[in-house]
């Protein structure tokens, strides 16, 4: 069935650290600033090649946004990383005062999204960044599939005019997208062509959702996967014309349902009145996250190709 394969696993918060220190050799307006978490959000080899434009901020996010916007107004191109969780309901009001409501061209790359940050459990974990981010005015929500698109992803945010909400992850996961792809924000991307069904999926979950195809299509059910790699701007468009063939989706995110990607293009339907013959949701429901190995947690969550496939049905 699938035109995919691993081509071995890694975390796409190394992609993201990748990405960055390749961006930054080309425009040497990009500087990076981080909450005391260099290592988790892999900027240690772009602080030891770019030195004086590299800050160290220490724990106060609420202060990096602020340095983050003052040098965007300057002309930099800032990228500044902590956990999701911190970068977000922390210092929600910073990013919507100084970030958002200025349109300054601040990159916020947030690592550990979702529950698959694992063992450090629910202060750490957030299932409410895409809900907080996405309702932003200005603010673009990317949320990359595996480590090669998320270092595509890092590049495309340089050079995007605007602030930009990056999600990725720590576990380790498959590789299966091209190595030299090119991203557009804003482009929703056919990973596999079906009339049956529409699995629709964004981050961790893709692969899931490429596996539980390949179930479906073992089962005489063609399914189609569509990888949202762009939240907001979403592309309506791409996601109408799946829907209008299928009438059947599923929708699978690593969030809880109030204000994620679901909730998004059940209005999107609604608005274009798409007669759907099925439209079912999976993600985390409403709750806090919970302590267990990524592996443990996504099958706790149902998060799981099997389980994606048998909804899909």
């Amino acid at each position: 069935m699938t035109k995919y394969e691993i081509k071995g696993k890694k975390d796409t918060r190394s992609g993201f650290g990748a990405g960055l220190l390749e961006v930054a050799r080309k425009n040497p307006a990009v500087v990076g600033l981080v909450a005391d978490l260099t290592p988790s959000l892999k900027m240690g080899e772009f602080a030891k090649e770019f030195p004086e434009r590299f800050f160290q901020c220490g724990i106060a996010e609420a202060n990096m946004a602020g340095v983050a916007a003052g040098l965007a107004i300057a002309g930099k191109v800032p990228f500044i990383g902590s956990f999701a969780e911190f970068v977000t309901g922390r210092i929600y009001d910073q990013v919507r005062q100084e970030i958002a409501y200025g349109n300054t061209n601040v990159k916020i790359a947030s690592s550990h999204a979702g529950i698959t940050l694992g063992e450090d459990g629910a202060t750490h974990q957030t299932m409410e960044d895409v809900a907080l981010m996405r309702a932003l005015p200005n603010m673009a929500v990317v949320a990359p599939c595996d480590y090669n698109q998320t270092l595509a992803a890092t590049k495309a945010a340089a050079e995007f005019q605007g602030p930009v909400y990056l999600r990725f992850g720590r576990p380790s996961m498959p590789i299966f997208t091209d190595e030299n792809q090119d991203f557009e924000i804003g482009k929703t991307y056919v990973m596999n062509e079906g009339g049956d069904v529409t699995i629709i999926a964004y981050g961790h979950l893709v692969w899931p959702a490429l596996e539980a195809a390949q179930l479906l299509e073992d089962r005489g059910i063609s399914a189609e996967v569509l990888n949202v790699a762009t939240i907001k701007p979403l592309d309506k468009e791409t996601i109408l014309a799946s829907l209008t063939k299928t009438r059947r989706c599923i929708i699978c995110e690593e969030h809880n349902q109030a204000g994620g990607l679901g909730e998004m293009i059940a209005a999107l339907v609604l608005e274009n009145a798409v007669a759907m013959e099925s439209f079912k949701l999976l993600n985390g429901g409403d709750r806090f996250g919970e302590s267990g190995t990524p592996a443990q947690l996504m099958a706790e969550y149902g998060f799981t190709a099997e389980n994606i496939a048998a909804l899909a049905q």
